[in-house]
């Protein structure tokens, strides 16, 4: 009976137990998540960078956001 017990708390709370299973399986679902946001990231780094290197609209628009360059006439206003 004593043995029954120990081995039963084993499974429970040992090294691979049931606890320590479910605590690895809710890393695994939060890491995927994390997978998931971050490739999605790094596809639209990966589009921005194309339209840079092909797109004059998108460079344009990268120096005036960036740079603060403007056109013959324009202004900028920069806030503190």
């Amino acid at each position: 009976m004593l043995l029954a017990v120990v081995l039963l708390l084993h499974a429970m709370f040992g090294a691979n137990g049931m606890v320590v299973d479910r605590q690895k399986k809710a890393e695994r679902v939060t890491l995927q998540s994390d997978v998931e946001r971050l490739q999605k990231e790094n596809d639209q780094y990966v589009d921005r960078i194309k339209a840079l290197k092909t797109d004059h609209r998108a460079i344009e628009r990268e120096a005036r956001e960036q740079l603060h360059y403007t056109r013959p006439g324009e202004y900028v206003y920069v806030g503190p």
